[in-house]
């Protein structure tokens, strides 16, 4: 029989990993004396000792390892299971590396610009975008990306050019889609695609997809790299609204945020004051 001590120094591992992976049900003691609480292991429980470690060193949660010292044959699967999982973590820091590399080498700055009228084709992005208590803005985004693919193919097999860089709205064109928002119901979105097409294309585009004309209009915008998320919808609404503007304001009701491949660029159209509004 080995000791605790000497059974760490072996295994490398301390006995205080050794007491936890015992309370875990992952390396229980051959026995455990019930005066003195002493703990005394055998020599060919090192093997075990060691497939722990090697599980645990690549980041495998205890239950896993459990479930992998349990079940010797799912040992392949619950390996993969986790070499995915640390995957997807990985790529989601890789993308939050960039979006901060990006935040401090070009701090998001609020600019002005002209977007000349033009045709769009709007489709309502179906089913609520709510998480419970908090916005779900990963469904949401999931939501919006099906749908705009769904509309590019729609406009392109009616013959029409996608011209423009497409964008979503909030869902408050009718009365009904402005219950919903306040209800929060949903659907929360429109989504905007900026088309050119001939009269013939114009007439085959029916059914769940409305063509419009999007007026000219002046409009603030703030980029912001990455995916979306409620804090960066707070500061990029916080940029536009705090940023001066000379006898004019921005009209919050009509934001729209375009969709980039690496960012969402947020929008709100300008007000211009008259004298009139100004007199008053």
């Amino acid at each position: 029989m080995l000791s605790i001590s000497e059974f760490s120094e072996m295994c490398r591992l301390s006995p205080q990993t050794l007491r936890f992976y015992h309370s875990e049900g992952l390396l229980l003691p051959a026995e455990v004396n019930e005066q003195t609480g002493y703990r005394s292991y055998t020599f060919d429980q090192v093997e075990q000792a060691m497939l722990i470690t090697v599980l645990r060193g690549t980041g495998m949660s205890v239950k896993l390892v459990r479930r992998s010292l349990d079940e010797p044959d799912t040992a392949s699967a619950l390996l993969q299971q986790h070499s995915t999982e640390v995957q997807r973590q990985r790529q989601a820091q890789d993308e939050a590396i960039s979006d901060a590399r990006e935040f401090f080498n070009a701090w998001p700055e609020a600019r002005l610009r002209h977007v000349p009228e033009m045709t769009v084709v709007s489709k309502l992005v179906p089913g609520p975008s709510t998480g419970g208590d908090q916005y779900d803005w990963a469904e949401a985004d999931a939501a919006v990306t099906v749908t705009v693919q769904d509309v590019v193919k729609t406009v392109e097999s009616c013959g029409a050019v996608v011209s423009g860089t497409p964008w979503r709205a909030w869902a408050s064109e009718t009365p009904e889609q402005k219950r919903q928002i306040i209800t929060m119901e949903g659907p929360h979105w429109l989504v905007k695609i900026p088309v050119t097409a001939d009269e013939e294309a114009v007439a085959a585009l029916s059914g769940d997809v409305e063509v419009q004309t999007f007026e000219a209009r002046d409009e603030l915008s703030i980029f912001i790299p990455g995916k979306n998320s409620m804090a960066k919808y707070g500061t990029a609404l916080s940029r536009l609204v705090m940023h001066p503007l000379d006898a004019a304001y921005i009209d919050i009701s009509r934001m729209r945020q375009m969709l980039h491949d690496d960012g969402v660029e947020t929008t709100a159209a300008i007000c211009r004051l008259d004298e009139t509004d100004m007199a008053g």
